[in-house]
């Protein structure tokens, strides 16, 4: 049976009325979902809030989900809007700097999901670090857009297809902001990698 009929099996329990079959979704995209949510919200906290906020929704709503969509790129669209909202919310409050997440935390996240910690030597070590946190800067600053779009490409491993259910937008416009965000990365890591301008790495 394939993922996708898994999550439609579980979600058409929950339709009937089994609530711990929601349960079972939530263990297996929680983390994932937060993992999208910090690359916008930065307070730890709040990342929490945001994503319980979208598995709420994302409850309420299932009575009406067809499964026309798959289930995960369902959940990602609420929770990039739940995101979204957030941030546009005039009475979210101001964080200090040590209450954000730490550069160590979103470094490692991004290590882990690219394979650049798969050397051995401290130096090539210390070098792949300095590697994902300019990549983790060059994400940070991207446009909501095209953050999220590379975010499930490249750490989610979505096809361009589930990206483009997830952001409700054509695919065309998937390989645009995909395209974009690579070359901004790329940008920020040419002086590091010594690379030419007409190459990407």
């Amino acid at each position: 049976m394939s993922d996708r009929a898994v999550d439609q099996e579980l979600v058409e329990r929950v339709q009937a009325g089994d609530k711990r079959a929601f349960d079972l979704l939530v263990l297996k995209y929680q983390r994932k979902v937060q993992r999208l949510v910090s690359r916008f919200v930065r307070d730890s906290g709040e990342v929490d809030d945001v994503v319980q906020e979208a598995f709420i929704k994302a409850y309420r709503a299932l009575p009406t989900f067809r499964g026309d969509a798959a289930f995960y790129t369902w959940i990602y669209r609420i929770a990039i809007n739940c995101a979204k909202n957030y941030l546009a919310s005039p009475a979210r409050r101001i964080v200090p700097n040590s209450d954000l997440m730490s550069d160590d935390d979103d470094t490692e996240s991004f290590e882990r999901n690219d394979g650049l910690h798969d050397v051995a030597t401290p130096d090539a070590e210390y070098a792949s670090k300095q590697i994902a946190e300019a990549v983790n800067r060059a994400m940070a600053a991207l446009p909501d857009d095209l953050r999220t779009a590379v975010t499930l490409r490249e750490i989610e491993g979505l096809s361009y297809e589930e990206i483009a259910e997830a952001m409700d937008c054509p695919i065309g416009t998937v390989r645009s902001r995909i395209f974009r965000a690579r070359e901004a990365i790329a940008t920020e890591l040419r002086p590091m990698l010594g690379t030419r301008e007409d190459r990407r790495w």
